[in-house]
C-alpha cells in the first residue's frame, strides 16, 4: 500500500526504514521523503512506526510536531 503518493513511499519500505533505524519521521522523511511534500500522510506513517517499534509515544515520533503543542 503506497502512503506517501506524492513521493511513491510504500507502507514496506516504511517498515523496512524501521528495521534499519529509523525512529521518527523526521528520520522517515530524510531517508524516504515520505510527508516531504503535502504532509497528509504523517498519520498513516506514525501509525506504521509504531506498530514497527511498539508503544513509543506518538510525542517521540512527531518530534516536530510536538514543538507547537509546546506554545
Amino acid at each position: 500500500m503506497y502512503v506517501c503518493i506524492c513521493n511513491g513511499v510504500t507502507e514496506s519500505q516504511i517498515r523496512e526504514a524501521a528495521a534499519n533505524g529509523v525512529r521518527n519521521v523526521a528520520e522517515l522523511t530524510m531517508r524516504t521523503g515520505c510527508g516531504a511534500s503535502c504532509g497528509s500522510c504523517l498519520d498513516t506513517a506514525v501509525e506504521v512506526l509504531q506498530s514497527v517499534h511498539g508503544d513509543e509515544e506518538r510525542q517521540s515520533l512527531l518530534p516536530i510536531l510536538g514543538l507547537s503543542h509546546a506554545a
